[in-house]
C-alpha cells in the first residue's frame, strides 16, 4: 500500500479488484463520509444520453460566440457606431462573468437540472431580444440577458460531467464536450456570415430560439443529478451577501475597464468611480466568504492552493489572449477585403484544433495519469502560434492563417482540459463545482478584459495612425470619424486615401496582436506553477 499526496491510502491493485470494493457502497444520492453526495458511475450509454442533452446547449452557446465575433462589424455598421463592437462582446461577457460563479453553489443547492433549464430560458430570451432590437441599447440588453444564460449552459455542463465521471477519464469526456463546443465555434462564423449575407444579421439570433426550446425540454427530462440534502431550508443556504458583493465587484470592474479609453477618457468620473468601488466590493466579498458565509460561493481557502490559483490565473490570461484574437482577426480579414462569410470561415481551423487538442489531451491523461509536462508543451505551442499571428500583414498567403489558427485552437483546447483536471484533482470532490465556477469566472472576466484591452489598443492606435496620415487634408476629421465607426467606409474614401487607411488599420491590428502575445507569455508562465496531483480511476477517489 502507498499514500497519495493528499494522504489517502492507495492500493497497488486496481479499483476493480473485488477485495478493494466497498462491502457497503453508498446509494446514489446519499452523503459519503465527507458529507458530499455520491453517485454511482453510469454506463457509457447512460453517459452519452445524459451529456448529449446538455451538449446541445453548449453547442448553441459556442455557436453564438463566434456568430457575434463575425457579425460585430456588420451589426455596428448597421447602427452607424463602430464603438458598439466592443459593447456587443463585453455586455454579454460582463453578465456572464457576474453570474457564472454563482452557478456552482446554486446548482449544488437547487440541482443541476433546474440550473440548466433556467440557463436555456434566459439564453433564448436574450437571443430573441437581439433579433428584434431596433436600437443600440436594446441589443446590449439582449446580450446581457443572453450572457446570464450562456454562462450557465457552459459551466453547469462541466459540473454534471464531473459529477458522473472519475478524474482519470475526466479529460476524455471533457474533450468530447469540447468537440461540441469546437463545432459550434467553427460553424458559428460561417453560419453568421452566411446569414448576414443572405437574410440579414437578425436571423442569426432568431434562428437559435427554437433549438434552445428543444435543449430546455431535453435537460428537464434527462438530467437527474441528486443534490446534497441539508436540514436547513434551501433558501437559507444561499450566500446572498457573497453573491451581491461578487456581482458588484465584477460589474464595476468590467464597466470601468470597458469604458475607460474607449467610450470615455480614463479621467472620466465613471471610470474613476467604478474601479475604486470594484476594489472595495472585492474586499467585502473576501471578508464575507472567509468570515460570514456558511456555504460560501467560492471558499477563499481553496484559492490559496497553489494548483487552484495557478489554474485560475492561466485560464484568465490565456482566455484574454484567445478572445482578443477571436474578435479582431475577423476585422483583419475584412480589411483584406473578404466578406463576413469568408472571414468567419477562417476561424474554422481554430475550432477544429481546439476539439482535437482537448480530446487528445484527455486520452493522454487517461493513459498516463499525468498532466504537467503535457501542459508545458501545449502552452509553448500557444505562445508560438500567437507570435506567428503577429507576423500577418495584408499580403500574407491565404493558407498561413489556417495553420496558425489550428495550432492556436489546439493549444487553447488543451489548456482548458488540462487546467480543469488539475483544478478538480487538487480539491475534495464536494468542492469541484465551486472551484470550477471560479475558473469559469476567470475565463469570463479574462475574455471581457481581453476584448477591452484589444479594443483600447486598436482604437487609440487607429486614431493616432489616421491623423498622422491624413492631418491637414480636406474633410480629414469627417473621414476619420466615419472610419472609426464603420469599416466599410474605406471603400467610400478618395482613391489616394485608401492605401493609407488600410495601412493604419493593419498597424492597429498588429499592435493588438503584440499586446495579446505578451498576455499569452504570462499565461504560459503561470501554468508552470501547477502541481502534479493523482488522477483517480473511480468517483470515490479511493
Amino acid at each position: 500500500m502507498s499514500a497519495d499526496e493528499n494522504g489517502s491510502t492507495i492500493g497497488h491493485a486496481t479499483e476493480q479488484t473485488p477485495l478493494l470494493r466497498d462491502p457497503n457502497p453508498a446509494a446514489p444520492g446519499s452523503p459519503d463520509e465527507h458529507g458530499s453526495t455520491t453517485t454511482e458511475e453510469p454506463s457509457t450509454k447512460e453517459l452519452i444520453i445524459i451529456l448529449s442533452s446538455i451538449w446541445l446547449g453548449v453547442f448553441l452557446a459556442a455557436l453564438d460566440s463566434t456568430i457575434v465575433a463575425t457579425l460585430s462589424a456588420p451589426i455596428s455598421s448597421s447602427f452607424n457606431s463602430f464603438s458598439l463592437l466592443s459593447w456587443l462582446a463585453t455586455s454579454y461577457l460582463i453578465s456572464n462573468a457576474a453570474c457564472q460563479p454563482l452557478s456552482g453553489r446554486l446548482t449544488d443547492i437547487y440541482s443541476r437540472r433546474w440550473g440548466l433549464v433556467f440557463s436555456n430560458i434566459f439564453f433564448a430570451l436574450g437571443n430573441l431580444i437581439c433579433g428584434l432590437a431596433e436600437s443600440e441599447v436594446t441589443i446590449i440588453i439582449g446580450r446581457v440577458v443572453a450572457g446570464i444564460g450562456g454562462g450557465g449552459l457552459t459551466a453547469i455542463s462541466t459540473f454534471v460531467t464531473s459529477d458522473l465521471v472519475p478524474l482519470r477519464k475526466r479529460g476524455v469526456w471533457q474533450g468530447v464536450g469540447n468537440i461540441c463546443y469546437g463545432a459550434g465555434s467553427g460553424l458559428g462564423g460561417v453560419f453568421g456570415g452566411w446569414i448576414n449575407d443572405t437574410l440579414g444579421w437578425r436571423w442569426a439570433f432568431l434562428i437559435q430560439v427554437p433549438f434552445l426550446v428543444v435543449s430546455c425540454a431535453m435537460v428537464a427530462v434527462k438530467v437527474k443529478i441528486p443534490v446534497k440534502e441539508s436540514d436547513e431550508a434551501r433558501i437559507k443556504r444561499v450566500d446572498f451577501l457573497g453573491s451581491i458583493t461578487l456581482v458588484l465587484t465584477l460589474v464595476t470592474l468590467l464597466l470601468g475597464l470597458n469604458t475607460g479609453g474607449n467610450q470615455v477618457p480614463w479621467t472620466h468620473p465613471l471610470v474613476l468611480t467604478s474601479l475604486p468601488l470594484s476594489a472595495v466590493f472585492m474586499g467585502l466579498f473576501i471578508y464575507v466568504e472567509a468570515r460570514v458565509a456558511t456555504e460560501p460561493i467560492i471558499p477563499v481557502k481553496l484559492l490559496l492552493d497553489r494548483t487552484v490559483a495557478a489554474a485560475c490565473l492561466t485560464n484568465w490570461l490565456t482566455t484574454m489572449t484567445v478572445f482578443g484574437l477571436l474578435f479582431y482577426l475577423p476585422i483583419y480579414f475584412q480589411v483584406q477585403g473578404l466578406s463576413a462569410t469568408a472571414a468567419g470561415a477562417r476561424l474554422i481551423p481554430n475550432a477544429v484544433g481546439m476539439s482535437i487538442g482537448s480530446l487528445g489531451c484527455g486520452f493522454i491523461m487517461r493513459s498516463s495519469g499525468r498532466y504537467r509536462l503535457l501542459n508545458a508543451i501545449m502552452m509553448a505551442m500557444q505562445v508560438a502560434a500567437v507570435a506567428l499571428i503577429c507576423t500577418l500583414d495584408l499580403s500574407t498567403s491565404a493558407w498561413l492563417p489556417f495553420v496558425y489558427f489550428f495550432f492556436l485552437g489546439m493549444a487553447y483546447g488543451s489548456m482548458l482540459t488540462i487546467t480543469l483536471v488539475a483544478l478538480i484533482s487538487a480539491v475534495d470532490h464536494k468542492y469541484h463545482a465551486v472551484v470550477t465556477s471560479a475558473s469559469y469566472a476567470c475565463r469570463s472576466t479574462g475574455s471581457t478584459i481581453g476584448i477591452t484591452v484589444a479594443g483600447a489598443v486598436f482604437q487609440n492606435t487607429l486614431v493616432t495612425g489616421l491623423w498622422s496620415r491624413f492631418e491637414g487634408r480636406k474633410h480629414a476629421a469627417e473621414y476619420i470619424s466615419r472610419l472609426r465607426d464603420n469599416l466599410a467606409e474605406i471603400q467610400n474614401l478618395p482613391k489616394d486615401w485608401i492605401p493609407g487607411a488600410l495601412d493604419a488599420y493593419m498597424t492597429s491590428l498588429r499592435a493588438v496582436f503584440i499586446t495579446l502575445l505578451g498576455l499569452s507569455v504570462l499565461g504560459a508562465l503561470a501554468s508552470l506553477a501547477m502541481r502534479e496531483h493523482k488522477l483517480h480511476n473511480n468517483l470515490s477517489r479511493r
